[in-house]
């Protein structure tokens, strides 16, 4: 093994990867940033619905949201991006995703399609056992009393649970977010250009492995860091109430301390 000082670095390569991004390279990153949101909203309706179904008095309806949620959570996201993308065109028997989608005359890509609607689904089976933890922090009596006053069990869900249980749900729903933003890059897999699909063009354009999976390493930390921050105020915002002196702010939480785990996934 070479000593460190042997090992060569292009900074001229690696800074021009940087400084600025290329046109592709912003594409790239926006692409990160709308998969990720937009997977990340279908996820927490996703979740939302999946948490209700479990609450059911239903036994059918509680039982095909448990194995949705066994399914999603027990195997690989990436083989669900897979057969998603790949599989599910032979299980059907025709394009569920085309190689291309035009919608409103805009050209859509079939893969970044396919990749966001395997994240979404994905990240409905975690938000779903998020969002029950969160309804289930609320005290039963808040349903009770609604439903004394003439409410229906679904407006005093609306009105009265969610609205307290969004307090227990958004911190772990935050880190999903931040977790959703590095996930992304397995769609590199089945061809979208995201921000590590990117680097490795180029890699294998020039052999500059460690200039160019640096600088992706340190977009990805970019975006996690202003998420970061943006959900700190948010968690601010809504525990101003009752937030504890002792808190760590948004650089604790950055780097670790003082954080709760999320009642999410396992990393």
């Amino acid at each position: 093994m070479p000593p460190l000082a042997a090992i060569s670095f292009d900074w001229g390569t690696f800074t021009g990867y940087l400084l600025p991004p290329d046109s592709p390279t912003w594409h790239a990153l926006a692409a990160t940033v709308y998969i990720a949101v937009i997977a990340q909203v279908v996820g927490v309706v996703l979740g939302l619905f999946s948490a209700l179904a479990q609450m059911s008095k239903r036994r059918l309806v509680r039982l095909v949201a448990g194995v949705y949620i066994w399914f999603f959570r027990g195997t690989p996201v990436i083989v669900q991006i897979f057969f998603t993308y790949f599989g599910a065109n032979l299980f059907l028997g025709f394009d569920l995703f085309p190689r291309s989608v035009s919608v409103l005359g805009i050209g859509l890509d079939g893969a970044v399609i396919a990749g966001t609607v395997a994240l979404a689904v994905n990240e409905g089976a975690y938000m779903s056992e998020i969002v029950r933890a969160g309804i289930a922090a609320v005290d039963p009596g808040q349903m009770e009393a609604a439903k004394s006053v003439g409410m229906t069990r679904g407006l005093a869900m609306r009105r009265i649970v969610l609205p307290q249980a969004a307090r227990v749900i958004v911190p772990p729903l935050g880190n999903e977010f931040n977790n959703m933003l590095k996930t992304t890059s397995l769609l590199a897999f089945i061809g979208v250009r995201e921000l590590f699909q990117d680097a490795d063009i180029r890699y294998s354009s020039t052999f500059k492995a460690t200039e160019f999976f640096l600088g992706v390493a340190i977009l990805y930390l970019m975006l996690t860091t202003i998420w970061t921050v943006v959900q700190s105020q948010i968690e601010r915002k809504l525990g101003a109430s009752d937030r504890d002196e002792d808190e760590p702010g948004w650089l604790g939480r950055l780097l670790g301390r003082g954080a709760a785990p999320a009642a999410g996934r396992a990393r």
